[in-house]
Protein backbone atom coordinates (compact mmCIF):
# COMPACT_ATOMS: atom_id res chain seq x y z
CA UNK A 1 0.00 0.00 0.00
CA UNK A 2 2.96 2.37 0.87
CA UNK A 3 4.42 1.47 -2.64
CA UNK A 4 1.36 2.11 -4.22
CA UNK A 5 1.24 5.90 -3.02
CA UNK A 6 4.98 6.33 -3.75
CA UNK A 7 4.39 5.79 -6.97
CA UNK A 8 1.34 7.85 -7.13
CA UNK A 9 2.90 10.95 -5.69
CA UNK A 10 5.71 10.45 -8.48
CA UNK A 11 3.47 10.65 -11.22
CA UNK A 12 1.58 13.70 -9.92
CA UNK A 13 4.75 15.26 -9.40
CA UNK A 14 5.86 14.15 -12.94
CA UNK A 15 2.42 15.89 -14.84
CA UNK A 16 3.41 18.79 -12.90
CA UNK A 17 6.76 19.22 -14.15
CA UNK A 18 5.52 18.33 -17.70
CA UNK A 19 2.67 21.04 -17.41
CA UNK A 20 5.24 23.61 -16.78
CA UNK A 21 7.85 22.90 -19.33
CA UNK A 22 4.82 22.47 -22.10
CA UNK A 23 3.94 26.37 -21.24
CA UNK A 24 7.81 27.15 -21.10
CA UNK A 25 7.76 25.62 -24.78
CA UNK A 26 4.73 27.51 -25.56
CA UNK A 27 5.78 30.42 -24.47
CA UNK A 28 8.92 30.11 -26.12
CA UNK A 29 7.72 29.23 -29.32
CA UNK A 30 5.03 32.01 -29.53
CA UNK A 31 5.82 34.43 -32.41
CA UNK A 32 6.37 38.70 -31.73
CA UNK A 33 2.20 40.39 -32.46
CA UNK A 34 2.80 40.84 -36.04
CA UNK A 35 2.59 44.92 -36.51
CA UNK A 36 -0.25 45.98 -38.99
CA UNK A 37 1.11 47.51 -42.27
CA UNK A 38 -0.50 50.62 -43.02
CA UNK A 39 -0.67 51.95 -46.64
CA UNK A 40 0.12 55.87 -46.56
CA UNK A 41 -2.77 58.21 -47.39
CA UNK A 42 -2.06 60.87 -49.83
CA UNK A 43 -2.29 64.07 -48.48
CA UNK A 44 -4.74 66.48 -50.74
CA UNK A 45 -2.41 69.03 -53.14
CA UNK A 46 -2.63 72.21 -51.77
CA UNK A 47 -2.51 74.97 -54.49
CA UNK A 48 -1.95 78.60 -53.22
CA UNK A 49 -4.09 80.73 -54.19
CA UNK A 50 -2.25 83.66 -56.84
CA UNK A 51 -2.83 87.11 -55.46
CA UNK A 52 -4.04 89.46 -57.22
CA UNK A 53 -2.40 91.37 -59.80
CA UNK A 54 -1.84 94.99 -59.10
CA UNK A 55 -3.33 97.42 -61.44
CA UNK A 56 -1.15 99.50 -62.59
CA UNK A 57 -2.69 103.66 -62.69
CA UNK A 58 -1.22 107.41 -63.15
CA UNK A 59 -2.14 109.49 -61.07
CA UNK A 60 -2.17 112.95 -62.55
CA UNK A 61 -2.58 116.23 -60.46
CA UNK A 62 -2.75 119.25 -62.60
CA UNK A 63 -2.95 123.32 -60.46
CA UNK A 64 -2.19 126.74 -60.96
CA UNK A 65 1.31 127.87 -59.83
CA UNK A 66 -0.29 131.63 -60.01
CA UNK A 67 -3.38 133.26 -60.03
CA UNK A 68 -5.09 136.47 -59.31
CA UNK A 69 -6.49 137.10 -55.69
CA UNK A 70 -10.62 138.03 -55.46
CA UNK A 71 -10.38 138.05 -58.63
CA UNK A 72 -11.28 135.14 -60.42
CA UNK A 73 -11.34 131.23 -59.12
CA UNK A 74 -9.37 128.42 -61.14
CA UNK A 75 -9.01 124.75 -61.39
CA UNK A 76 -7.57 121.75 -59.29
CA UNK A 77 -7.72 118.60 -61.21
CA UNK A 78 -6.97 114.93 -60.00
CA UNK A 79 -7.00 111.96 -62.57
CA UNK A 80 -6.51 108.61 -61.96
CA UNK A 81 -6.58 106.45 -65.18
CA UNK A 82 -4.89 103.57 -66.82
CA UNK A 83 -1.47 103.13 -66.95
CA UNK A 84 -0.31 99.91 -69.37
CA UNK A 85 2.66 101.31 -70.54
CA UNK A 86 3.85 102.79 -67.39
CA UNK A 87 4.05 106.04 -69.07
CA UNK A 88 4.52 109.76 -66.88
CA UNK A 89 3.83 112.12 -69.73
CA UNK A 90 0.78 113.57 -68.82
CA UNK A 91 -0.38 117.16 -70.50
CA UNK A 92 -1.85 120.19 -68.98
CA UNK A 93 -5.08 121.27 -69.93
CA UNK A 94 -4.61 124.70 -68.98
CA UNK A 95 -1.74 126.74 -70.08
CA UNK A 96 0.93 127.66 -67.47
CA UNK A 97 -0.75 125.26 -65.08
CA UNK A 98 1.95 122.71 -63.11
CA UNK A 99 1.60 119.32 -63.59
CA UNK A 100 2.54 116.48 -61.39
CA UNK A 101 2.51 112.33 -62.43
CA UNK A 102 3.10 109.18 -61.19
CA UNK A 103 2.71 105.82 -61.69
CA UNK A 104 0.69 103.99 -59.09
CA UNK A 105 -0.35 100.42 -57.94
CA UNK A 106 -4.10 99.59 -56.65
CA UNK A 107 -5.08 96.10 -55.90
CA UNK A 108 -7.41 94.20 -58.47
CA UNK A 109 -10.10 93.07 -56.14
CA UNK A 110 -13.00 94.31 -58.65
CA UNK A 111 -14.11 90.38 -58.82
CA UNK A 112 -14.94 90.50 -55.25
CA UNK A 113 -15.34 94.39 -53.93
CA UNK A 114 -17.03 97.48 -54.90
CA UNK A 115 -14.03 99.98 -55.18
CA UNK A 116 -14.41 103.22 -54.55
CA UNK A 117 -12.18 106.31 -55.28
CA UNK A 118 -12.22 109.21 -52.73
CA UNK A 119 -10.58 112.82 -53.23
CA UNK A 120 -10.34 115.75 -50.94
CA UNK A 121 -8.51 119.24 -51.26
CA UNK A 122 -7.57 120.51 -47.84
CA UNK A 123 -6.06 124.12 -48.40
CA UNK A 124 -6.47 126.91 -45.62
CA UNK A 125 -7.34 130.23 -46.13
CA UNK A 126 -8.74 129.71 -49.75
CA UNK A 127 -12.56 129.40 -51.31
CA UNK A 128 -12.43 125.35 -52.12
CA UNK A 129 -15.68 124.35 -53.91
CA UNK A 130 -16.97 120.94 -52.90
CA UNK A 131 -15.98 121.00 -49.64
CA UNK A 132 -14.63 117.78 -48.09
CA UNK A 133 -14.65 114.79 -49.87
CA UNK A 134 -15.69 113.50 -53.07
CA UNK A 135 -16.53 110.50 -54.02
CA UNK A 136 -16.23 108.17 -57.62
CA UNK A 137 -16.95 105.01 -58.08
CA UNK A 138 -14.19 102.60 -59.86
CA UNK A 139 -13.97 99.58 -62.27
CA UNK A 140 -11.18 98.00 -63.92
CA UNK A 141 -10.31 99.72 -66.85
CA UNK A 142 -11.87 102.97 -65.87
CA UNK A 143 -10.98 106.21 -65.00
CA UNK A 144 -12.14 108.62 -62.17
CA UNK A 145 -11.43 112.67 -62.37
CA UNK A 146 -11.86 115.47 -59.80
CA UNK A 147 -12.63 118.78 -59.93
CA UNK A 148 -12.20 121.86 -57.17
CA UNK A 149 -13.13 125.18 -57.85
CA UNK A 150 -10.52 127.56 -55.59
CA UNK A 151 -10.49 131.27 -55.29
CA UNK A 152 -8.13 133.30 -52.69
CA UNK A 153 -9.13 136.48 -51.05
CA UNK A 154 -5.70 138.03 -50.15
CA UNK A 155 -2.70 137.96 -51.92
CA UNK A 156 0.02 135.45 -50.56
CA UNK A 157 1.17 132.05 -51.06
CA UNK A 158 -1.62 129.58 -50.12
CA UNK A 159 -0.23 125.38 -49.77
CA UNK A 160 -2.68 122.59 -49.74
CA UNK A 161 -3.00 118.94 -49.52
CA UNK A 162 -4.57 116.75 -52.34
CA UNK A 163 -5.92 113.69 -51.02
CA UNK A 164 -6.62 110.23 -52.68
CA UNK A 165 -7.90 107.15 -50.21
CA UNK A 166 -9.55 104.43 -52.09
CA UNK A 167 -12.54 102.32 -50.19
CA UNK A 168 -13.46 98.43 -50.65
CA UNK A 169 -16.71 96.45 -49.88
CA UNK A 170 -17.02 93.05 -49.98
CA UNK A 171 -19.95 92.11 -52.03
CA UNK A 172 -20.50 88.72 -49.85
CA UNK A 173 -20.16 89.97 -46.81
CA UNK A 174 -20.16 94.21 -47.00
CA UNK A 175 -17.03 94.45 -45.05
CA UNK A 176 -15.29 97.90 -45.46
CA UNK A 177 -11.88 99.02 -45.51
CA UNK A 178 -9.87 101.75 -46.64
CA UNK A 179 -6.37 102.32 -47.79
CA UNK A 180 -4.46 105.61 -48.65
CA UNK A 181 -3.34 105.68 -52.16
CA UNK A 182 -1.37 109.31 -52.56
CA UNK A 183 -1.03 112.67 -50.72
CA UNK A 184 0.15 115.44 -52.79
CA UNK A 185 1.48 118.88 -51.86
CA UNK A 186 -0.05 121.75 -53.96
CA UNK A 187 1.51 125.48 -53.93
CA UNK A 188 -0.28 128.66 -55.51
CA UNK A 189 0.86 131.73 -55.09
CA UNK A 190 -1.93 134.73 -55.18
CA UNK A 191 -1.08 138.00 -57.00
CA UNK A 192 -2.92 141.17 -57.76
CA UNK A 193 -2.05 143.93 -60.15
CA UNK A 194 0.88 146.08 -59.24
CA UNK A 195 2.09 143.88 -56.45
CA UNK A 196 -1.04 145.70 -54.44
CA UNK A 197 -2.88 143.66 -51.42
CA UNK A 198 -6.77 142.95 -52.42
CA UNK A 199 -8.07 145.60 -49.86
CA UNK A 200 -5.31 148.11 -51.26
CA UNK A 201 -7.23 147.85 -54.56
CA UNK A 202 -10.21 147.41 -53.64
CA UNK A 203 -9.62 150.99 -51.71
CA UNK A 204 -8.11 152.92 -54.09
CA UNK A 205 -10.50 151.57 -56.69
CA UNK A 206 -13.30 153.21 -54.36
CA UNK A 207 -11.06 156.26 -54.15
CA UNK A 208 -10.97 156.19 -57.97
CA UNK A 209 -14.58 156.09 -58.37
CA UNK A 210 -15.23 159.12 -56.06
CA UNK A 211 -12.30 160.85 -57.73
CA UNK A 212 -13.79 160.40 -61.29
CA UNK A 213 -16.85 161.46 -60.56
CA UNK A 214 -16.26 164.43 -59.01
CA UNK A 215 -14.38 165.72 -61.63
CA UNK A 216 -17.05 164.71 -63.96
CA UNK A 217 -19.59 166.48 -62.00
CA UNK A 218 -21.15 169.27 -64.68
CA UNK A 219 -19.97 172.81 -63.84
CA UNK A 220 -17.40 171.40 -61.73
CA UNK A 221 -15.18 173.89 -64.12
CA UNK A 222 -16.97 177.09 -63.26
CA UNK A 223 -16.92 176.29 -59.87
CA UNK A 224 -12.86 175.83 -59.70
CA UNK A 225 -12.39 179.20 -61.66
CA UNK A 226 -14.87 181.18 -59.15
CA UNK A 227 -12.43 180.15 -56.25
CA UNK A 228 -9.47 181.24 -58.05
CA UNK A 229 -10.71 184.44 -58.59
CA UNK A 230 -11.87 184.67 -55.07
CA UNK A 231 -8.45 183.49 -53.85
CA UNK A 232 -6.97 186.54 -55.74
CA UNK A 233 -9.11 189.42 -54.72
CA UNK A 234 -8.35 188.68 -51.49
Amino acid sequence: MKKINNRRNLFIAASAWILIFASIACVGNSSAPTQAVVAPIDQPTQIAAAPAIPESRRLTLEFPSKMRAGVEGDIVRLTLEMDDLGNITPTAQIAGNTIVGQTIEIPDLYETHNVTAEAELDMAGMTVQPAGAIFEPLTRGQSATFYWSIKPEETGTYRGTVWLHLNFADKSTEETSRIAVSAQIVEIEAVDFFGLSVNLARTSGVVGSIVGGVVGFPFMEDIIKFLLKRRRKR
